[in-house]
């Protein structure tokens, strides 16, 4: 049986490198939707609603939102920006069919731009380029423009892919426009883009399916699986099986089925392929299962993400001063809270040591290790921890550790 196409949504990821206004432009996307109340004060950096995200100005963990313009629901994914939370990235990307990669108009394509175009093109997303921030005094729109045509040029895995539409937005303004050095004062040509540019999901026919490609958890729902529907419907009160890493089956009833909008979920009665969904009932699910109709119980391919580059130890704290300042002290409580992040931080590792007090913990960076070594210090967690040191592999009797690229900006003169 044939595919077909839903017409009435687009799925989006976007991507960027750190600090090129990602996450300000989905604000301003989500503002000139007009979901939210004249009155309502929503703020900045909308999206980063994790204490960690807002402090450092970055974004953390992968999210979904949703828009509507033109009767059509766009289903935005927002992406962290840094390396070392590329495993959000990787897992996330699955749920679109496009993207628009986010680039300043003064830095131009940077090292973590590379990795999320390369991920973008092997998944054969369809990509819109934005050339962020030209309201400021020393912006190259044309500069960068060529840039990153050298780019798709390295990267592209088909001709399609180097046919690619250009906006220029200034999301601190609140607009975008086709031509650089024209005025706009909203986000039209972009809404309009994607909606001409990026393809309609497609779907194919059979009983319902869906990969989880992320997990959210309620203190009265319990756990919530996240992903796209690939075939099929799924109503509240279905029974579907859940196919685990092991290819095992287990049985589960559908809780409630949401569909996302504006910054909440809308609780629905059934939802249909295509649609981005959060179901709750799948207490035992984890990010790369597969859940599909027991009629039809076929497994999707599991998510794939890069390795550790990083490991650290974390043990009790042996200090003569410990068990004085956290709530949670002992090597079981700290056993528990980290087999716990395996369930949602899918880019790290934990290993057992010779040791019952103490962990081994992989990682894709120092930044990586880091927010979790606060995240479970602000929950009131004691710990020690080592130094960090780049985890080598050994290869045809050589020792290979992880490499870095790093750009270097210097004055042409020299």
């Amino acid at each position: 049986m044939e595919n077909y196409q839903r017409t009435d949504i687009r799925n989006i990821a976007i991507i960027a490198h750190v600090d090129h206004g990602k996450t300000s432009l989905v604000d301003v996307m989500l503002k000139q939707s007009r979901i939210f109340r004249e009155n309502q004060h929503v703020g900045e950096l909308i999206m980063d609603r994790n204490t960690l995200e807002r402090e450092k100005g970055i974004t953390i963990l992968a999210k979904n939102t949703a828009i509507t313009y033109r009767g059509v629901k766009i289903n935005i994914i927002d992406t962290p920006g840094h390396a070392d939370f590329s495993g959000e990235v990787e897992r996330v990307l699955n749920m679109a069919d496009g993207c628009l990669l986010v680039i300043d108009s003064i830095d131009g394509p940077m090292p973590q731009t590379r990795f999320v175009l390369k991920e973008a093109m092997q998944k054969k997303l369809k990509p819109i380029v934005v050339i962020n921030k030209i309201d400021r005094e020393n912006s190259r729109p044309e500069v960068v423009l060529g840039l990153v045509q050298d780019l798709f040029l390295e990267l592209a895995t088909t001709e399609e892919q180097l046919d690619f539409p250009v906006v220029y937005t200034s999301a601190r303004e609140g607009y975008a426009v086709n031509t650089p050095g024209t005025k706009n004062t909203d986000l039209v040509p972009l809404f309009e883009c994607i909606l001409s540019k990026i393809p309609p999901p497609s779907i194919a026919q059979g009983e319902f399916q869906m990969l989880i490609s992320n997990l959210d958890y309620d203190t009265h729902k319990g756990r919530i699986a996240i992903g796209r529907i690939q075939r099929g419907k799924i109503c509240s009160r279905d029974r579907i099986v859940n196919i685990d890493s092991q290819n095992k089956a287990h049985s589960f009833e559908v809780g409630q089925v949401f569909t996302f909008m504006g910054l909440g979920k809308q609780e629905v009665e059934c939802a249909e392929a295509g649609e981005i969904v959060a179901i709750t009932g799948l207490e035992n699910a984890s990010i790369g299962d597969t859940v599909t109709s027991p009629l039809q119980p076929e497994a999707l391919p599991r998510i794939e993400i890069g390795e550790p580059t990083v490991r650290m130890t974390f043990g009790v704290n042996t200090s003569p001063f410990g068990g004085r300042d956290g709530k949670f002290c002992t090597s079981r409580q700290l056993r528990e809270r980290l087999y716990r992040e395996l369930e949602t931080n899918i880019g790290l590792r934990v290993e057992e040591t010779d040791s019952p007090d103490s962990f081994l913990i992989s990682g894709r960076g120092e930044l990586h290790l880091s927010i979790l070594v606060e995240t479970m210090r602000r929950e009131g967690y004691e710990f020690e921890i080592s130094k960090p040191e780049a985890i080598t592999k050994t290869i045809d009797g050589k020792i290979y550790e992880p490499v870095e690229a790093l750009t270097i900006d210097v004055r042409e003169d020299l």
